[in-house]
């Protein structure tokens, strides 16, 4: 859970839904980060992209390219 509570900002994508975490404003608990980081092996969900403040968890397709562009 470190290294997601050192990013500014989080987002967690699970198929085609992705949820953004604001980790200054309004963090979520262990228990929550729990659920969205953590995979069926135990492990954290793959892939796992940190740049700058900010961590991308899973894989969306535009999730992905708007965080490379930016």
């Amino acid at each position: 859970m470190r290294i997601a509570r050192e990013a500014a900002q989080l987002w967690v994508a699970r198929g085609k839904k992705v949820r953004y975490f604001d980790m200054k404003k309004s963090p979520p608990t262990d228990e929550e980060l729990k659920q969205v980081l953590i995979g069926p092996s135990g492990n954290l969900r793959a892939p796992a992209v940190r740049r700058g403040k900010r961590l991308f968890v899973g894989f969306e397709p535009e999730q992905f390219e708007q965080a490379m562009l930016s």
